[in-house]
């Protein structure tokens, strides 16, 4: 039976290496997979979802406008799939995360989300705070803080290092703005402010 899981972490944990690597398993022993990631996303290129460590693939891409069921439907008129894979599942929005939900239920195929949980206010994103709502199983891809406990927070700094509290949710970067913490250290960083 076909379930809709969501995992998830804060940046640098290694969501998407997790992803592509079960994605290649699947490929391995012959079955199709359907990756897809957020068109808004394009560090790694359009259409490619790329781990720090230096694997990538290729994927589809959604935007706010995207139909997933439908997508993942024509997908399956061509071929069947085996699963999908969504990266960057934070920029879902809540009405996508319904039509995966309806992926699983109605199609029968697995859909494994990743994606942030939270952003760097420490406020859910919609597609994070709906696929905790609805997914049949989620499971936390663990990272540290710089003391070694479970990072489970990020910030966003400027340029100059500066840990910034205000700001649009969205904004795309990698290491060099954001950092992993742990609640203490993010509590110190913002200043308390959550």
């Amino acid at each position: 039976m076909a379930k809709l899981f969501f995992n998830y972490s804060t940046m640098n944990a290694g969501k998407s290496t997790v992803l592509l690597q079960a994605s290649h398993n699947y490929r391995e022993n012959g079955m199709n997979t359907c990756l897809l990631t957020a068109r808004i996303d394009g560090r790694a290129g359009a259409g490619r979802i790329a781990s720090r460590i230096g694997i990538a693939s290729a994927a589809e891409v959604f935007d706010a406008d995207s139909d997933l069921f439908a997508m993942i439907s024509a997908r399956l008129r061509q071929a069947p799939l085996a699963c999908v894979f969504v990266d960057e599942a934070q920029f879902l929005g809540a009405e996508q995360v319904w039509q995966l939900a309806r992926v699983v239920d109605d199609l029968d195929v697995p859909v494994l989300c990743y994606g942030l949980r939270v952003d760097f206010r420490g406020r859910l994103f919609p597609g994070s705070a709906a696929l905790l709502a609805i997914a049949d199983e989620m499971r936390e891809v663990r990272t540290i803080c710089h003391c070694g406990r479970k990072a489970t927070m990020v910030v966003r700094q400027d340029e100059e290092g500066r840990v910034l509290t205000d700001g649009a949710q969205v904004q795309i970067g990698g290491n060099e703005t954001y950092v992993s913490l742990c609640r203490r250290h993010w509590r110190e960083a913002v200043g308390d402010r959550a």
